[in-house]
This record gives C-alpha cells, sequence and structure tokens, in this order.
C-alpha cells in the first residue's frame, strides 16, 4: 500500500528497494530552498543494520502488510526465545538479533505482541510499561538532598536504570519501555 513519505511515522514497516525496512526514526526537513524531504533511520529486518535515507515530500513509499499476534514468552533456548500464541497455543522460536532493544525487558510469561510481515514473524512489541524487581541498589547518601538525587539499581533482567533514592533491593519499579526510565515503585 503506497502512502505519502510526509505520514511515515516511528516503527512503521516500509518495502525498499525490495527489502523489508522498520522506521526507527524521522524528521520533516524544510531547506529554504528545494523541496520538503522526510529524513529517516531505517533499519533492515534481515540484517539489523541501520541506514539513513531521505524521501521527497511528494513521494510515495510502500507500506508492508503488517500482522499482529498476541503472544506469551515461554523461555530462552541458546541463542532463540520461545513464545506461544495466545489464541492457537502453537509455539515460535526467534533468534536474539530480532529481539534487539526488548531483551532487557523481556520476562518469563509476558505477554508481547509480536509482529509478522508477509507470514513471517519479524520482531516483538513490548507494553508500555513493565514490573520489575529491583536486585541491587546502592544504599542511599544521607544529607543529600539539596537537589534531584538518583541512584543506579540493578533489576531482575540485568537492566540498571536510574532510581530515586528511597527504592532499595527487593522493590518493584515500573519502567517505560519505550525511554527505559524509572516510573515509580509497583
Amino acid at each position: 500500500m503506497g502512502v505519502p513519505a510526509t505520514q511515515i511515522r516511528k516503527g512503521m514497516i516500509l518495502e525498499v528497494d525490495g527489502g523489508l525496512f522498520q522506521v526507527h526514526d524521522f524528521t520533516h526537513v524544510t531547506p529554504g530552498k528545494g523541496q520538503a524531504v522526510m529524513q529517516t533511520r531505517l533499519r533492515n529486518l534481515h540484517t539489523g543494520v541501520l541506514a539513513e535515507r531521505r524521501f521527497r515530500s511528494s513521494e510515495s513509499v510502500e507500506v508492508a502488510h503488517r500482522d499482529s499476534r498476541d503472544m506469551q514468552y515461554l523461555y530462552k533456548d541458546g541463542d532463540m526465545y520461545t513464545f506461544m500464541d495466545m489464541e492457537t497455543y502453537d509455539q515460535i522460536g526467534l533468534p536474539a538479533e530480532k529481539l534487539e532493544g526488548s531483551l532487557q525487558y523481556l520476562m518469563e510469561s509476558m505477554e508481547v505482541t509480536v509482529v509478522y510481515v508477509n507470514e513471517q514473524a519479524l520482531s516483538v512489541e513490548l507494553p508500555g510499561v513493565v514490573e520489575m524487581e529491583v536486585l541491587e541498589a546502592e544504599p542511599a547518601v544521607k544529607g543529600a538532598t539539596a537537589a534531584a538525587q538518583t541512584k543506579p539499581a540493578k533489576l531482575e533482567t540485568g537492566l540498571v536504570i536510574q532510581v530515586p533514592p528511597f527504592v532499595n533491593p527487593g522493590d518493584r519499579v515500573r519502567v517505560d519501555t519505550s525511554s527505559g526510565e524509572y516510573l515509580t515503585r509497583a
């Protein structure tokens, strides 16, 4: 399906030069002279490589037919991550390179959305917020309250984020999966 380049958005999957690319980032650039363009950073879904590409505003781009299915993450076996379809109970395996950026938030039994293009599983979309347990956190520094303080905390998946001083090991915290930032204690 062709759409104007001005409608390109983050997360879209485009068919460009015979390959499938996911829009990682985009900027609408309007130079003083000449035609406006969409400056994009695209991730090749087969190789994982990021590349920059410009599209003229008047250009049409092909959006790949995308299907998504709700699945549950089951387990990791070597480099493969196994997911189960919530409706049919079919299981699929995805290699780590297709889960780039999602691995640090992925926990057993978590429900995710697996994105399919042309009946091929290509990537995983996480929920917007995940809840994780704090494994390690440095003790708060007494008397250091003049400015907003944060400290590093290691979560159950190995992810290290900045948290307020009152968060301790054993606490459960909510984390924004798009930015990797602490939101609140759970």
